[in-house]
């Protein structure tokens, strides 16, 4: 009997797909023991994570682990090389957020934009003026890099161009066909992208080639006075460089949703200026976007299970049979 340990809080409707699949057991929050986790996981053949590490350590007596489904894309907390090593299956919910995260960039380029969060503290501080002139602007006509065409990106690109933006779309393992053909411009190089654009926005997953990318050349390789917006990884930006940049007036602002460190132990002095806004990593999370995390979890653990798994949502594909 298959046996599933869901180590985080989910959304009630993926827990209730799990707990009425006829034969099969689930080990949850609300009912699991005082055990540790490593305990736990000794009898169990699938686990879903949320903000659980899984290492060695975790999964070191865990013999009849088959399948581990990370509630989400990214799998920072996950040491993908250990699951491999032991045959266990890593699996995502590629689709699940990217509509609410593609949602968030947008509000992020909108709020800076119109100077949001500003002018609704000082209307709390009881300031309500129109100035004769702004610094705000529209996002119609303005200049937009996508950098990464992914789930996420494509359909950042596609509210982007609906707000009447020039879309361009930096990603060398696109076909600059795929590109075109989906209407947007292609930025023959990252350079002659950043130094033409009025906003850019990240989308790539955080690994050995991307982490650090947005580094001081990449930043003062942006047109100054641009806003830089990253829903992606925290390790995708160098945050010291940010702050350069934003301090010297090269970058107008920047909208984060993630950081390099997470929760933030240390308050980090960038926060005391008016041109960045951070978010908690919350882009995913909708109301929406967590049932469908929860329900995708719970799916993709029952389907391994059951020998009809998505190698779409597999990260590691290395671990299963070879297809004729």
């Amino acid at each position: 009997m298959p046996h599933i340990v869901v180590a985080d809080p989910i959304h009630t409707d993926g827990l209730e797909r799990l707990l009425k699949q006829p034969g099969v057991t689930v080990d949850h929050p609300g009912n699991a023991s005082n055990e540790p986790l490593a305990e736990r996981l000794r009898r169990a053949h699938g686990l879903i994570v949320r903000g659980t590490r899984v290492d060695e350590a975790l999964v070191a007596d865990a013999g009849q682990l088959q399948v581990v489904c990370r509630h989400g894309v990214g799998y920072d907390l996950v040491d993908v090389p250990v699951l491999t090593r032991r045959r266990i299956a890593l699996m995502i919910t590629p689709e699940a957020n990217a509509a609410s995260v593609a949602e968030h960039a947008l509000m992020l380029m909108l709020s800076l934009a119109r100077n949001v969060v500003q002018v609704s503290m000082g209307v709390r501080r009881g300031e309500w003026r129109v100035r004769g002139q702004s610094d705000t602007f529209e996002l119609g006509g303005r200049r937009v890099l996508v950098v990464g065409f992914g789930r996420i990106g494509t359909r950042v690109a596609r509210l982007c161009a609906a707000f009447g933006m020039q879309v361009v779309v930096y990603d060398p393992y696109i076909p600059a066909g795929t590109i075109r053909g989906a209407g947007y411009e292609v930025a023959v190089d990252r350079e002659s992208g950043l130094a033409q654009a009025d906003i850019v926005t990240i989308h790539v997953p955080a690994n050995d080639r991307t982490r650090g990318m947005v580094d001081a050349a990449f930043l003062s390789g942006m047109k100054k006075g641009a806003v830089l917006i990253n829903t992606a990884r925290g390790t995708l930006v160098d945050e010291g460089a940010l702050e350069a940049a934003l301090r010297s007036g090269h970058l107008g602002g920047a909208g984060l949703d993630v950081l390099s460190v997470e929760p933030m132990v240390t308050r980090l002095s960038m926060l005391s200026l008016d041109n960045l806004i951070v978010t908690p990593h919350v882009a995913a999370s909708t109301a929406e976007g967590l049932r469908r995390m929860a329900w995708d979890s719970a799916g993709n653990v029952l389907d391994f299970l059951a020998g009809r798994g998505d190698r779409d949502a597999v990260v590691n594909l290395e671990v299963l049979p070879t297809t004729s």
